[in-house]
């Protein structure tokens, strides 16, 4: 069985490789605190990341996905 945690680096893994960098950004910016309990979570971990934060993760993934 799958943790959430599991499902939802699986689910950042399939929006990294389907959609751009530029889409992913704002994909992220449009989740809303409305939509479910994840919403606070990916809040959460992502709080204190500065948008030059996520571009590199953005890139260091892409380049993980080449290989």
């Amino acid at each position: 069985m799958s943790t959430m945690e599991e499902v939802f680096d699986k689910a950042m893994k399939i929006l990294k490789r389907e959609l751009s960098s530029k889409e992913l950004l704002i994909f992220l910016q449009a989740i809303t605190p409305e939509s479910e309990d994840s919403v606070k979570e990916l809040e959460e971990k992502t709080k204190n990341l500065t948008m030059n934060d996520f571009l590199k993760l953005i890139k260091k993934v892409e380049e993980e996905l080449k290989e």
